[in-house]
């Protein structure tokens, strides 16, 4: 097995061509993930290649109908006329710091051969405590791009995140300069501890702008919804727990 290992699942690609790709890969509270998988489904959108590699967990992912399959990151493929978009998106992302390297240069590779100009990289902002009203960050690779970015609704901020971008929505903005691609990440600002789709509903909300499209986000925003429920009941009953433990003592 190769090191990485790219096959198109379509055998004519001469057609298919994008000026963007998104990348929503797993990360932090899954924002990223969520956004990239929702506008595959509502758009829709078609898979047309598969990503393997050796750089992924050892293991393998099984199937609803108990069947298993390789761990694999997908590139999807959306043609709406005027609107041509492709979506990486996965299981996972690379285990080692040379493997996140080559997997960001074999990710720019397939963007540039399919036409890809701009590249949207998604994630997660975490903060260790839940929000209310989720902010979404931004970051590019081009300093021509930042009013673009704060005028759809993201913040710029030289302090955040202060580690700095790790993994895929990093490297895609880093490399991606380097062959002549612009680039712009949206993190969504997340607890860190659960799935938020409530932070994915706002990223959607600012990428929508920047592509200039509508994508419904009923979905992810009743998904946020349910998840607060959850949260507050979870909420009550520890308060419940320690007032009894409180009338038991006294």
């Amino acid at each position: 097995m190769d090191d990485i290992t790219v096959r198109f699942t379509e055998k004519d690609r001469a057609g298919i061509s994008a000026p963007v790709l998104i990348e929503g890969l797993p990360g932090i509270g899954h924002v990223g993930k969520l956004v990239a998988e929702h506008m595959i489904h509502e758009l829709p959108a078609r898979k047309i290649a598969e990503i393997e590699s050796v750089f992924f967990p050892p293991q393998v992912i099984i199937r609803e109908n108990g069947i298993i399959r390789l761990a694999n990151n997908e590139i999807y493929y959306y043609d709406g006329g005027k609107t041509r978009l492709l979506f990486l998106v996965g299981d996972f992302q690379s285990t080692s710091g040379e493997g996140h390297y080559l997997l960001a240069d074999t990710y720019i590779s397939i963007a540039k051969d399919l036409g890809v100009r701009r590249i949207y990289t998604l994630g997660g902002y975490g903060v260790g405590h839940l929000v209310d009203v989720p902010r979404v960050l931004g970051a590019v690779n081009r300093e021509d791009l930042r009013d673009e970015v704060e005028a759809a609704g993201a913040v710029i901020s030289p302090d955040e995140p202060g580690g700095g971008i790790i993994g895929a929505a990093g490297l895609l903005l880093g490399l991606g300069l380097a062959r002549g691609i612009e680039g712009i990440c949206l993190m969504g600002e997340t607890s860190g501890y659960l799935v938020d789709p409530k932070s994915a509903a706002r990223v959607l909300e600012v990428l929508c702008t920047l592509l200039g499209i509508e994508v419904n986000a009923t979905t992810l925003q009743e998904r946020g919804r349910e998840l607060e429920h959850m949260i507050q009941r979870l909420v009550d009953t520890e308060r419940t727990l320690q007032d009894d433990e409180l009338r038991y003592i006294v």
